[in-house]
């Protein structure tokens, strides 16, 4: 047997712990691990410092690592959010729907949790908490496989929740990390059949098409984020300016960031005009289309084929003109991934059209696609935003972390 696969094992047997643990001792052991986040938080905070290190000193992209960096704030936040989770209402053993059938017998349909998820991540500490806290009230174990880069802030911030769940009286394998970062611990974890019921990876298009392509256990594909802002001829263009610099620039390296605007051609000159100096803050890298270009000169460079495909996670922004709203539904259903969407206009009719007709998990009509955040939008932290269309799509919170069964209560019926 494998190191992976006692891990697996030991998953599995606290899975049957969890899930029967009920609220109170779910909720004790979030406590005893936002308490213990916030009472050793240092040590967390040096292990980060030392994993920002070893990145920059490798050259790691600024954007990137923003993502990996933790700060005292940033700590805060991630306790807040495990608060959150916990004051949530527990799905589990809620019951959707019960029925009494013509041959008298009752039957209901009960969430209950999916139980073993394996969790793939890039280098973001503060999923290996969210994860664990979202898995941890829907009754799920989690076994959480990061990426190198923040291997230390990884190991740190996990035994520090094992001895909080321990504490509380549940099994510490309820949460464990893959310590080996190699790839073929991440080919054996897809692979790891009989012991994860399902695998979902959080990160760029790379990781998450490469698990979709490999892995043998059941995957919720999460996270591609190729999403557009459209400025209509009829937006308020200052509005679109300010909601396409928060869409690109608040935090480019996340996947609900903006990575394509498309501006009908009417409104394009007068449109840039407004954005450019925004954008220009931050030295945002503008790869445009012949017309774009033609406005802008030497303030933009041509676009390739494969910018309007492109996940930059960095500043860096597609620029597109179109000739229509209809144009730009038809190139954002060829080049989105599904995530999030969004129109800017005064036109009601016109916004009711986008919502309907664009495919994507979150569609928006004159606000910024840094929305799209199980925070946001009141599920408490997120383990993921679901691109794909079956079982959970958008923020996945609690309520998309579990599955059902049916109960049927019989006096001697037989068929």
């Amino acid at each position: 047997m494998t190191a992976l696969q006692q891990q697996g094992t030991a998953a599995k047997a606290a899975a049957y712990v969890l899930a029967t643990a009920g609220t109170a001792r779910k909720n004790a052991a979030l406590v005893a691990i936002a308490d213990v986040l916030t009472a050793r938080q240092q040590e967390w905070l040096a292990a980060n410092a030392a994993d920002v290190a070893a990145a920059k000193e490798a050259g790691m992209r600024p954007a990137m690592l923003d993502r990996l960096t933790l700060t005292p704030e940033r700590v805060a936040g991630i306790v807040d959010g495990v608060r959150q989770v916990m004051a949530l209402p527990d799905p589990i053993g809620k019951v959707d729907r019960m029925e009494t059938r013509p041959n008298g017998l009752i039957i209901g349909r009960r969430r209950v949790p999916l139980g073993v998820i394996a969790i793939i991540f890039e280098a973001r500490p503060n999923v290996t908490v969210d994860a664990a806290a979202l898995c941890l009230k829907s009754g799920n174990v989690c076994i959480l496989r990061g990426g190198k880069e923040a291997i230390r802030s990884n190991c740190c911030v996990t035994d520090l929740m094992r001895q909080a769940l321990e504490q509380a009286g549940l099994p510490a394998d309820c949460i464990s990390l893959v310590q080996d970062t190699s790839h073929e611990t991440a080919n054996e974890l897809m692979h790891l059949d009989g012991y994860v019921d399902v695998l979902i990876p959080r990160g760029g298009a790379g990781l998450i098409r490469a698990v979709a392509k490999e892995a043998s256990v059941p995957v919720i594909r999460t996270g591609e984020g190729v999403c557009h802002v459209y400025i209509d001829n009829e937006a308020d263009l200052d509005m679109g300016a300010g909601i396409l610099y928060n869409a690109k620039c608040s935090r480019p390296s996340v996947c609900n960031a903006a990575e394509c605007v498309l501006i009908q051609k009417d409104v394009a000159e007068a449109f840039l005009a407004k954005a450019v100096p925004l954008l220009d803050k931050h030295q945002v890298e503008l790869r445009c289309d012949e017309n774009a270009l033609s406005i802008l000169g030497s303030r933009g460079i041509p676009a390739a084929e494969s910018d309007w495909d492109a996940e930059y996670d960095d500043y860096i922004l597609a620029v597109r003109t179109v000739a229509d709203m209809e144009e730009a539904i038809r190139f954002i259903n060829a080049h989105g991934t599904g995530h999030s969407e969004s129109i800017i206009t005064k036109n009601y009719f016109k916004a009711q059209q986008f919502l309907d007709r664009v495919d994507a998990a979150a569609v928006y009509v004159n606000a910024s696609t840094r929305f799209t955040d199980g925070g946001e939008f009141g599920l408490g932290a997120e383990i993921g935003i679901s691109t794909q269309k079956m079982h959970a799509r958008g923020p996945m919170g609690l309520e998309e972390l579990t599955s059902c069964k049916y109960v049927i209560y019989g006096e001697g019926q037989v068929r």
